[in-house]
């Protein structure tokens, strides 16, 4: 039992002598091999590695691309003194562990990040101190970004001292805005400028309406004119055609045209509502008509005067007072 325990105690010690001495590096990761603190060596390619067990320990370190936003909304100054906020990011990766380790103090990507954000931040603003806010928004963009690129490539090489071990792929900007401070009076000065070209509108429109309504009037007027004129034209014809007929038909029976005319007035003058008419029928010239049409039917003058005529000689006696 005693040998079979020491032999089962010492194959337990075997396999964890075993499972310290192996590990496995990712093809994500660096593999960093220390040895009482002190890096011993960098395995960058992937697979199953041995360290010496208990002395030597593995850290990880990320070799993808990373990305670092903005982490601050501090305005910076343009060239003339506006103060602008700016979006960006980077992307970078480590390519150098051994050297990546000792300039940041540690092999963690975040507390590489916090000093590159650093850098990054102080060329942004050295390279917007030398533009326009126009610049930045459009004609200079993309040098703005070529030039912030290129100063921080230079300050993680170390130009060639102390080297950070990283490497930049790119650097771009997501938004260029003013600062919180005077974006309220920039607004308050595009409404106004808003507002003034709304007022030269409404007013160019009001002018050109008025203008409009004029100029329909007087062709209203122009046309009702024209009409009239020629309702008149058409009325005058009319009554001289009317004129001429009346004469030749009245020529023709002159007694008759004066029955006709006294017949016209007695209709215009006599059943009205409200009217009174203060007459004597028997001396009246206004009913001559009706005493001589009553004095044709009495003597039988047949021809003078029709018979039914003589019916309308009782309207002055009812109407009359």
């Amino acid at each position: 039992m005693n040998k079979a325990g020491f032999f089962a105690t010492a194959a337990l010690l075997a396999l964890l002598t075993l499972a310290a001495s192996l590990f496995v590096v990712d093809q994500r990761r660096f593999g960093v091999v220390y040895q009482f603190g002190q890096i011993q060596r960098v395995i960058a390619e992937p697979g199953l590695r041995l360290k010496v067990p208990f002395i030597q320990s593995v850290v990880y370190m990320d070799k993808r691309l990373l990305t670092l936003d903005s982490q601050d909304t501090e305005p910076m100054l343009t060239a003339e003194k506006q103060r602008v906020v700016i979006d960006w990011y980077v992307r970078w990766r480590i390519t150098e562990p051994q050297q990546y380790i000792p300039n940041i103090g540690s092999a963690s990507p975040e507390a590489g990040a916090t000093q590159l954000n650093r850098v990054v931040r102080n060329a942004f603003q050295e390279e917007i101190n030398r533009r326009t806010v126009s610049q930045l928004l459009s004609s200079q963009r993309d040098e703005l970004m070529a030039d912030v690129k290129a100063k921080v490539q230079t300050a993680v090489r170390g130009s060639g001292q102390r080297p950070w071990g990283i490497d930049i792929s790119d650097v771009r900007i997501t938004r260029i805005d003013y600062a919180e401070s005077i974006t309220e009076d920039v607004y308050r000065r595009m409404q106004a400028e808003r507002e003034r070209v709304a007022r030269e509108l409404r007013a160019t429109g009001a002018a050109e309406a008025e203008r409009i309504r004029a100029e329909a009037d007087r062709q209203r007027e122009v046309t009702v004119a024209h009409a009239l004129r020629e309702a008149e034209k058409t009325r005058g014809v009319g009554d001289a055609a009317a004129t001429r007929i009346y004469a030749q038909a009245f020529g023709q029976e002159p007694q008759f045209a004066a029955f006709l005319r006294s017949l016209e007035a007695y209709r215009h003058s006599i059943g009205r509502t409200g009217d009174t008419l203060l007459i004597d029928p028997a001396s009246s010239a206004f009913f001559s008509a009706m005493r001589q049409g009553a004095a044709a039917g009495a003597g039988g003058e047949a021809g003078k005067a029709p018979a039914p005529m003589a019916a309308p000689a009782s309207v002055p006696a009812s109407a009359a007072p």
